[in-house]
């Protein structure tokens, strides 16, 4: 069977303008986007009766997680990214992955971190934390 697996160039990570009819601008110079480590709540419901003395859980609330970027610094998208991190409003966002359907993943989200690294052999990096409130829809 042959693979269906691809590379990641050409992969987008876009910010909503937020308006009626939202435009998505791609964020300049992305080196890596994680995507959504989603995750779920379970409860443990064990009792002295559990059949076979086994554990017993049920579900619990989905988390969706975070996204974190990193990419070369420049001004721009620094600065956009630090407006994101100081405003209160969730923000939508997008991951435009290059397969052949073009899938993307969108979500609203709060930016939780920015930072950067300044290396003394290497290239001045900035990097951003989302994390996501409600669920991922996932397109093609």
């Amino acid at each position: 069977m042959a693979s269906n697996a691809f590379a990641g160039v050409g992969a987008k990570f876009q910010r909503s303008n937020m308006l009626g009819t939202p435009v998505f601008t791609t964020i300049a110079e992305v080196n890596n986007i994680s995507l959504p480590n989603m995750s779920r709540a379970t409860y443990d419901v064990t009792s002295l009766d559990s059949t076979g003395g086994y554990k017993e859980f049920i579900a619990g609330f989905r988390d969706s997680g975070e996204v974190r970027i990193e990419m070369n610094f420049t001004l721009a998208g620094y600065n956009k990214l630090k407006d994101d991190f100081q405003t209160e409003t969730k923000i939508d966002y997008q991951i435009i992955l290059p397969d052949a359907g073009a899938t993307t993943l969108g979500f609203s989200a709060l930016c939780t971190a920015v930072g950067g690294t300044v290396p003394t052999d290497g290239k001045v990096t900035c990097s951003a934390t989302f994390k996501i409130s409600g669920p991922v829809t996932l397109t093609t």
